[in-house]
């Protein structure tokens, strides 16, 4: 059946309406929300409740596949939605000790520190912050507090804490670094009272803390800070609770080799100097995503990925056993052995298992996504 352009106009027209009348739900909804989290905040409960949100989106799917609507469609719908009334909870949280008086964030005003000052104000606490030039005036700073956290560089957190020598034993001692060994023994060694080492796994561009994944390694007196693990949770965190040279072990794979790989794929791009536009638009989804992240890399502190590469100690032995690996994958296009590259493939995807099929179906989703946000 051919329409007229009259017609077309008035389907148009229709399409129109019911978009607006969307916007119009999705602002009834935010209201809704709104008070959730109001109320979230008084009881105390975690922004993210990873069950509701299963449930959630398995009844939807259910009754769209029941109207004959994509289950997919709906699915990708609600995950952005919910991703965005989880803003709308981002106001204030419970306080979930009150008895403390004070916490004191030492480079509160760095990026991550920033992140940091801002989740313990929302929360009632009243926090201080020191920098370099407070020191003289760290006495006073430190005078009352329950929760002195940590948030320097990494090349300064040792240092740092060398010099917390003094502050009273019922004190909590966190640092927020992304190696774990040394900081945690530092902390140890200079504070006699609760100590424990946390790794936000997430920079300080996020919007919110939740989902985001906070690393706990424990040091001394766990009972004590238990608080403060609640209270991230609250905020709507994943905690990982994992021994301290475990932690870093993992980060030269997670931090170092990723970190480093980019660096390296960056640096051969800018001295082969290749049209970047045109990558770009010659670049199917996944590729595209792949150069973003090595471009995200170069868009940040520079210092802080120096950081992260030079001073984890396992850093040399895993990347000279990863030019290695790239040399014997490097002879194999040399000699022309596609079998010996196949076979060894199939190795690999064997050690993956069934992740890699996981990863393909997870995948998916990020390249339609890449696909919606594409402009010409």
């Amino acid at each position: 059946m051919s329409l007229s352009p009259d017609e077309l106009n008035q389907l148009r027209n229709e399409i129109d309406k019911i978009d607006s009348e969307l916007v119009e739900l999705l602002a009834r909804r935010a209201k809704i929300t709104t008070k959730v989290g109001q109320y979230k905040s008084q009881v105390g409960l975690p922004i993210y409740v990873p069950e509701r949100e299963a449930e959630l989106i398995a009844k939807r799917r259910e009754e769209a596949e029941s109207k004959n609507v994509s289950p997919v469609l709906v699915e990708d719908l609600l995950r952005r939605i919910i991703r965005e009334s989880y803003q709308t909870q981002h106001v204030n949280y419970l306080c979930k000790n009150t008895a403390i008086r004070k916490v004191v964030v030492i480079g509160g005003k760095g990026a991550l520190g920033r992140v940091f000052v801002d989740m313990f104000t929302r929360s009632g606490y009243l926090v201080e912050v020191l920098e370099k030039d407070d020191w003289d005036n760290a006495e006073g700073i430190f005078s009352g507090a329950g929760l002195v956290l940590v948030a320097v560089p990494i090349k300064l957190t040792q240092s740092t804490i060398a010099r917390l020598n003094s502050l009273p034993k019922s004190c909590i001692l966190a640092d927020i670094t992304s190696t774990k060994q040394k900081p945690l023994q530092a902390m140890l060694d200079a504070h006699n009272g609760p100590v424990v080492g946390l790794h936000p796994m997430f920079g300080p561009d996020v919007s919110s803390l939740v989902k985001q994944v906070v690393v706990v390694c424990h040091g001394r007196e766990s009972s004590q800070y238990q608080w403060l693990i609640e209270q991230i949770r609250i905020w709507g965190s994943i905690i990982q609770e994992v021994d301290a040279k475990e932690h870093d072990d993992a980060m030269v794979f997670i931090q170092v080799m990723r970190h480093f790989c980019s660096f390296v794929f960056g640096s051969h791009l800018a001295n082969a100097n290749p049209d970047l536009q045109q990558l770009v638009a010659l670049s199917s989804p996944i590729y595209r995503l792949e150069l973003a992240m090595v471009g995200r890399l170069f868009a940040q502190d520079p210092a802080l990925y120096a950081d992260i590469i030079f001073d984890n100690e396992d850093s040399m032995k895993r990347l000279s056993e990863f030019s290695e690996r790239f040399n014997q994958a490097l002879s194999y296009v040399e000699k022309g052995d596609k079998g010996a590259f196949i076979k060894q493939f199939f190795q690999v995807g064997g050690w993956f298992g069934d992740y890699s099929k996981q990863c393909l179906l997870n995948s998916k989703k990020l390249l339609l996504k890449a696909d919606d946000d594409r402009s010409f």
